[in-house]
């Protein structure tokens, strides 16, 4: 799963939730963005082995920290306090809770996706469905939900200008998946993938911060 993990970031956005778009962008990817560092330093391990799935030849064979059961449920939980704390009293329990659960789409979506590679706990019980194995099946999914997560942003959104700005970046997002899908590339090392991760996510949460940025100039 890649830009469906979006999805949830747009449609749990509101006026009412006063969260930055960004900051749901954050949270979608986090324990992405905690994995891609944990693999620089060792903490956790990913090879590359072609063929793998249909869809790609991430063998992502030991990362307890981040992907498992036990590890979602925890930086939601750290998240959602963070994120309380950082907003002060401005920020409701519900709006934190919406932060948490966020974070923990990314496990429920991955395991859709993955091979089973995800823990129930430390590196033990692993599980995940597969459906990497079917190329059309997946994409089609990442995009229906995507779709469907910005519908749903728009809905709550009255800027003409921020629902265009919305909707060329699903747009990218789709041609970016369409090409993560379908473009054959070469097999990158371990590292180079979790750089190339990073780079996309900050990329995206940036994106995000100035879109909601222009509708309040």
């Amino acid at each position: 799963m890649f830009v469906g993990h979006y999805s949830v970031a747009f449609a749990v956005k509101s006026e009412q939730n006063k969260i930055p778009l960004w900051v749901l962008f954050v949270a979608v990817q986090l324990l992405d963005f905690v994995w891609a560092p944990f693999v620089l330093l060792g903490i956790e391990k990913v090879r590359m082995v072609p063929g793998i799935t249909a869809t790609n030849s991430l063998d992502l064979y030991y990362m307890p920290y981040t992907h498992s059961l036990a590890g979602a449920l925890f930086w939601s939980g750290l998240a959602a306090l963070v994120y309380k704390v950082a907003s002060g009293t401005k920020a409701s329990r519900a709006a934190a809770l919406i932060v948490a659960f966020a974070v923990f789409s990314h496990w429920i979506l991955d395991l859709i996706v993955h091979r089973p590679d995800l823990a129930i706990y430390d590196d033990t019980l692993k599980v995940g469905f597969g459906l990497w194995n079917d190329r059309g099946l997946e994409f089609g999914l990442e995009i229906a939900i995507l779709v469907g997560g910005i519908l749903l942003y728009l809905k709550r959104n009255n800027s003409v200008a921020r629902k265009a700005g919305i909707v060329a970046f699903g747009a990218v997002l789709i041609l970016i998946q369409a090409g993560n899908t379908f473009v054959s590339r070469p097999v990158s090392s371990d590292r180079a993938f979790a750089i190339t991760a990073l780079i996309f996510y900050t990329l995206f949460a940036a994106i995000a911060f100035l879109l909601e940025r222009q509708r309040k100039l």
